[in-house]
């Protein structure tokens, strides 16, 4: 019998509140078409009070599986009864697998990142010098995967320094493992010369740009705003008018959910199509 029919039933989800606007039903579908794979993938809004409760009623009714978005993350963290390495380091967890009476937490929002930075744009991050705007949820699920790639330098920049400060110190065994020199600071404490920006703050979505010096970039560095949209970010319309090549999070949301469908899975579905067909959705609204 085939996988696909051993399969049919399964059920899989994404638990937000919201979760009316997320892309990844659509994402997983073209996923579960492309690698011929047999499954359903809702959206399920949780009350704000209620997320383990819906999870344990998922689970309940058949589910394998759930990516959790806002404001869940951390509470998906502390409902796991086992946690991947990358997301005990990030202290949130974005996918959830049940299997064997488990509930299984990962967190694949940062090898997500790294995918699309490295594989889909074409930048490699070995040796180059690393500059990570934020020090919330966003920045600290990037932080593992950022170093695992061996830049030379990552520095993380945070309006609270003592936030970005308390990243440091948590990922300070990681940074000498990986042979990365690993700073921090405020706004006004960055230093110039980065060949890659990422910006994981919010400040986009309120039309706001962390104050970045045009010495912050080198020729031709990259800039890249995890959030996106149909048009380009504040922050890479900034950056791009300091030179820089700018990407928004589109690619890093298609790569973290091929993450994601690799493990409840066990297939890695190519992206370059789903990708494609998601900017030509979203170009359309």
């Amino acid at each position: 019998m085939s996988r696909a029919k051993d399969t049919a039933a399964d059920r899989y989800a994404v638990i937000g509140h919201p979760v009316e606007h997320s892309q990844s039903p659509f994402i997983h579908g073209e996923f579960a078409r492309a690698t011929g794979q047999s499954l359903s993938y809702e959206r399920l809004l949780a009350p704000l009070d209620g997320f383990a409760a819906t999870v344990h009623a998922f689970i309940a009714a058949g589910a394998r599986g759930a990516n959790v978005t806002v404001p869940f993350k951390l509470e998906a963290h502390a409902l796991a009864t086992r946690l991947t390495e990358r997301a005990e380091a990030a202290g949130a967890v974005n996918t959830l697998q049940f299997t064997g009476g488990e509930i299984i937490g990962d967190n694949t929002d940062g090898v997500g990142l790294v995918t699309d930075i490295e594989h889909n744009l074409g930048v490699p991050l070995m040796a180059r010098r690393v500059l990570l705007l934020g020090a919330g949820g966003a920045a600290r699920g990037a932080v593992l995967p950022l170093l695992a790639a061996r830049p030379a330098a990552l520095f993380i920049a945070n309006r609270t320094p003592a936030r970005a400060q308390e990243l440091v110190e948590r990922f300070a065994a990681a940074a000498v493992q990986h042979g990365v020199h690993l700073a921090c600071g405020g706004w006004h404490d960055v230093p110039a010369g980065f060949d890659v920006v990422i910006n994981a703050t919010a400040s986009s979505l309120k039309g706001d740009v962390p104050p970045l010096a045009a010495a912050t970039y080198t020729p031709g560095a990259l800039a890249y705003d995890m959030m996106y949209g149909a048009q380009p970010t504040v922050f890479m319309t900034h950056a791009q008018a300091h030179g820089a090549r700018v990407a928004d999070g589109l690619g890093m949301l298609v790569e973290q959910a091929a993450e994601a469908f690799a493990l409840w899975r066990g297939v890695r579905p190519d992206t370059a199509l789903v990708l494609a067909a998601l900017r030509a959705r979203l170009a359309a609204k």
